[in-house]
């Protein structure tokens, strides 16, 4: 083996390890941590979450020496335009995530994380040329339709999970192709979010609104540990992103709704009925599928 398959090797066997890290925080610390700040508003805890997370990764910064890299990044206008796409992409996942599992929907946001992979590689198919096979083919096509099977079963599209999952992929592209590292990137996203986040809190705290600082410390605690349950995966994520083809790491990606299905039905005692088993089921046909395909692809290669 080469020195360049071996750098190469290695970087793949980190992308893994990253990508693991991600999406098992994502599927259990994550939605246990939001389950107990089901007494606060889901905007008042993202506004936490991004102003917490924006101290997490500027402290990160510090302690690396990455002041240099991360006004280098503020310099370049195309940089800060992507990242304030990525920016809103992931400030909308966020709320509608933290919504839907306060409000009791854990259920249906795994399946906008089983969809999300498939998003993935429909979006690498778009926008970065990335060839699917008949198989890969079929197992998209599966999924959708066990998406309608769930739009017909509730008679109204599964809003929540379609918007959790085109969010996510949407953001997963962008910081593929944005060329700043991890940290640096995810710092640059929360400083965006900050200021508006920040006026948001100042206003719930002038009328009274705010459930933070009241005189319960630990859910002030919990408020404050939002940045790192926020950092910490995403980080991992787009580290993992940047050394992994977009559809491999689309195949990572359903350990983290595999998590939350089972807190969300096992755990939380939400429902999921035999239709709901039929649209999941297609659902893991279709990455099934999608997985034997690409690992036969690897394997030839």
């Amino acid at each position: 083996m080469t020195g360049l398959e071996q750098d190469e090797a290695r970087r793949t066997r980190s992308g893994v390890l990253y990508a693991l890290a991600a999406f098992f925080m994502w599927g259990l610390a994550v939605p246990l941590h939001f389950k107990l700040l089901t007494a606060v508003p889901a905007l008042q805890i993202l506004a936490h979450r991004i102003v917490w997370a924006s101290v997490f990764a500027l402290g990160l910064i510090a302690v690396f020496r990455q002041g240099g890299k991360l006004v280098e990044a503020f310099a370049s206008r195309q940089r800060i335009l992507l990242l304030s796409v990525s920016a809103a992409l992931i400030g909308m996942n966020w709320l509608v995530y933290i919504w839907a599992v306060n409000s009791g929907h854990l259920v249906q946001t795994s399946l906008g994380y089983f969809i999300n992979p498939l998003v993935n590689v429909v979006l690498g198919v778009v926008f970065l040329r990335e060839r699917l096979s008949l198989m890969q083919i079929m197992a998209c096509l599966l999924a959708g339709i066990g998406v309608l099977i769930l739009a017909a079963a509730t008679g109204a599209m599964p809003w929540i999970s379609l918007t959790l999952a085109c969010s996510f992929g949407c953001y997963g592209l962008v910081r593929k192709i944005v060329p700043v590292t991890p940290l640096i990137g995810f710092c640059i996203e929360s400083l965006l979010l900050t200021p508006l986040a920040l006026g948001y809190l100042v206003t719930t705290l002038a009328d009274g609104a705010s459930v933070a600082l009241r005189g319960d410390v630990g859910l002030d605690l919990l408020l404050v540990l939002t940045g790192l349950s926020t950092a910490a995966p995403l980080i991992w994520f787009a580290a993992a992103a940047q050394r992994l083809k977009l559809s491999t790491v689309g195949l990572l990606q359903y350990l983290a709704p595999s998590g939350q299905l089972a807190l969300g039905v096992l755990v939380f005692g939400e429902p999921f009925d035999w239709l709901d088993a039929v649209a999941f089921g297609l659902i893991w046909v279709a990455l099934a599928i999608y997985t034997f395909s690409a690992l036969r692809a690897a394997s030839s290669r």
